[in-house]
């Protein structure tokens, strides 16, 4: 079904350490100068900058640029929030916390998580695209600012938020002289053999004249150059300029420009290119090719043609493409892809395709449910991020819809991989809470949906620490599993409820249940990730009984499958409990290798729990080994960590046993004042940091103790801080 990159493909959702997390320019920026002086005048006096102008205009490409030459004032850098593809207001927290990569893992809401976590911070946040969720996004920008007087906004928009403090700046169009460069610079990228004469020029100088210097106009009008030259596209703009601006009374003129400019290269696609740019406005964020495919083709538009219609587009900068983690991605604009909606409503065709844009989604979270147990799952996990936006509008459309909102409930249950495995846990509960909330079942397929879903929220809800609804949801898939006739979702709910037992220091219950979940699965032939964590669960509950030796034959199982079958997440769990095991035989440098392996598997996911759980143990065994200023510094930095997954270590004992032991071993040898110091400066790293030097510690021979109360720094501990803890 999918044509993935390769195994190499990178995937890290990360900072990875750089200070923006900007888009990269893929041209060249032309003028502006002024403006981007304007801005960082106004963000040295204000915390709340909005540029405003029309669709088209180039605000957000100015805001970009601003941003990048500000970063190196703020500490934890510059994060994009683009808020275009959204349509629901309560999902802009979740924006805000997926661009500032904070993930939590408890049941608090999004937003108290974001306004506790954001109270330190010192970056610069780009909020783009706001004007259709203003309110919303209004009151979280006043709440942020609040919170975080380190915190700036450089909002970007059609209109200001009307925030107390705001600073508008307007966006005009491009003076004359940056409009005609703009415009050859551009025509230069489709004709790198074009040299301009001076009728040439001056036939520019009056283009530019009458698009009024929008950006987006003069780049559509040049991606026409190749097909119809400099002249004719003056005579064609003449042609249609009154036709297309008629009847709009009270529009500002560049409005009626910029509508003039989208219009006219609309008028000059060919028909099945028309076509497909209102179909392609179904799509919320970047798509590959053969999504466009399945979404878009037709009886007047067969599939075999889209590859070539869509690179027409691509030629007349209507649609873009770039190289991402997941493959090659298109994506509009938002004003072109409003127009294309436009277009699209006028055709009456809009419910079709928006019931195409949900089947092909729904067949993309299954496959990468599938894939998820592969040697594909890094890549899964990029597909899966790089598509949220469109899953997100999936599942939005089904549960707008009575009838349909058992889809919603499979596609949100089907997630549970990018919930749980990456990071999304608040994500997940609000989308499975909505889901569960709109369609009792009923028949089979409906029945199995809500299953799934309920299963999934109990799993979500025992990782956020919140066990009332976890009990709830999953004795209510207990129930409806075993009136259905579904073994399967029953075998997940006892297995969750196990999970469950594991977490609140039941380990003999959570045997029980573990042994019992695990034998329905053996029954059905049912073997996957989620089957691999539930013996990885049960080793622990025997770990936690006095049993090592049980435990670690039943985790060098799971490694086994887990090699076999090229699945790395449960994997990295194993490994873990197998390190443990190295530890209390004393093999120290097998613990360590074996935790190397976990920390760089867990940060690659984003999962924090498996992380912060793999950290915990390295700094004890840094600690057995004699290294206690680096131990102690390694407790520091699981700190901030825990605060993002929630109740530290689950409020369990169990779980808190690695721990205890590191800071004994650590206070005793380095006495308090100094193990606090070197805490401290743990604390201070950002994640990337902490994960950067395990594994660089992992390559290096163990060092001998440091003497306690000694007065040198350890070696490469930050005087400052570094960034969130949790990325």
């Amino acid at each position: 079904m999918r044509h993935l990159p390769g195994p190499d493909t990178p995937f890290d959702r990360s900072p990875a350490g750089d200070q923006g997390l900007l888009p990269v320019e893929l041209n060249r920026f032309v003028g502006r100068e002024t403006e981007l002086a304007e801005i960082g005048r106004a963000l040295a006096g204000s915390r709340l900058v909005t540029v405003v102008g029309t669709g088209g205009i180039g605000k957000t490409r100015l805001a970009l640029r601003a941003a990048d030459g500000l970063k190196n004032g703020y500490a934890d850098g510059v994060r994009l929030i683009a808020l275009a593809p959204l349509r629901d207001p309560r999902l802009v927290v979740h924006a805000l916390l997926e661009a500032l990569h904070v993930t939590d893992h408890t049941s608090r809401p999004a937003r108290e998580v974001l306004l506790e976590r954001v109270r330190g911070l010192s970056a610069l946040l780009v909020v783009d695209g706001f004007e259709h969720l203003v309110d919303g996004c209004a009151a979280l920008v006043r709440e942020v600012l609040c919170r975080a007087p380190g915190v700036a906004v450089l909002a970007v928009g059609r209109r200001p938020l009307r925030v107390d403090g705001e600073v508008v700046l307007p966006v005009g169009p491009l003076a004359g002289a940056d409009a005609a460069v703009l415009f050859a610079d551009r025509a230069a990228e489709v004709l790198p053999r074009w040299r301009p004469d001076a009728a040439d020029r001056e036939r520019v100088r009056e283009l530019c004249r009458r698009l009024d210097g929008i950006p987006l106009a003069l780049e559509l009008a040049a991606a026409r150059l190749p097909a119809i030259g400099l002249e004719e596209l003056l005579h064609r703009l003449g042609d249609r300029f009154a036709l297309l601006t008629s009847g709009a009374r009270g529009v500002l003129p560049r409005h009626g420009t910029l509508r003039t400019a989208i219009g006219w290269s609309h008028e000059l696609c060919t028909p099945a290119e028309r076509l497909l740019w209102a179909r392609l406005s179904v799509f919320a964020g970047p798509f590959d090719l053969e999504a466009a495919e399945y979404v878009c083709s037709g009886p007047e538009l067969p599939e075999s043609s889209v590859v070539d219609v869509l690179g027409g587009l691509v030629a007349q900068s209507v649609v873009h493409r770039e190289e991402t983690p997941a493959g090659r991605r298109y994506g509009m604009l938002d004003t072109l892809r409003a127009y294309g909606a436009g277009w699209l409503a006028a055709l009456g065709d809009e419910e079709r395709l928006r019931s195409r844009h949900r089947d092909w989604h729904l067949g993309l979270a299954t496959w990468c449910e599938l894939e998820w147990f592969s040697p594909r799952q890094a890549e899964v996990a990029a597909v899966a991020d790089s598509s949220l936006p469109d899953l997100r509008a999936a599942m939005e459309w089904c549960l707008e819809r009575p009838e349909e909102a058992h889809l919603g409930q499979f596609l949100a249950g089907t997630l549970w991989f990018s919930w749980v495995g990456c990071g999304r846990l608040a994500e997940g509960r609000y989308w499975l809470d909505r889901a569960l909330g709109r369609a009792p079942g009923g028949a089979r397929p409906y029945e199995d949906a809500r299953l799934k879903a309920l299963w999934v929220l109990g799993y979500v809800a025992v990782l956020q620490g919140d066990p009332a609804a976890a009990a709830a949801a999953l004795h209510a898939c207990e129930e409806g599993a075993r009136a259905a006739g579904n073994a399967v979702a029953g075998a997940y709910a006892v297995h969750r409820r196990g999970c469950l037992a594991l977490l609140s220091d039941e380990p003999a219950e959570a045997e029980r249940l573990l042994r019992a979940a695990l034998d329905a699965y053996d029954r059905a032939g049912e073997l996957n990730s989620n089957v691999l964590m539930g013996r990885v669960e049960l080793a622990l509950a025997l770990a936690f009984q006095g049993r090592p030796g049980d435990a670690v034959a039943l985790c060098e199982q799971v490694r086994e499958v887990c090699e076999s079958f090229g699945e790395e997440w449960a994997r990295a769990y194993a490994l873990y409990v197998l390190a443990h095991a190295a530890w209390t035989a004393g093999d120290h440098p097998r613990a360590r290798v074996l935790l190397s392996r976990c920390v760089a598997v867990d940060h690659r996911f984003h999962d924090l729990v498996g992380l912060v759980l793999a950290l915990e143990l390295l700094a004890l065994v840094t600690a057995s080994e004699g290294d206690a200023v680096e131990a102690a510094v390694l407790m520091g930095a699981t700190a901030p960590v825990w605060e993002s997954v929630g109740l530290a270590r689950f409020g369990s004992r169990c779980f808190a046993v690695p721990r205890a032991q590191c800071e004994e071993r650590t206070r005793a040898v380095l006495g308090a004042a100094r193990y606090e110091e070197c805490a401290a400066a743990g604390q201070a790293l950002s994640l990337d940091a902490v994960v950067e030097r395990a594994l660089a510690a992992c390559d290096r021979a163990p060092r001998r103790s440091r003497r306690a109360g000694g007065t040198r720094k350890p070696a490469g501990l930050p005087t400052g801080r570094g960034g969130e803890a949790a990325g």
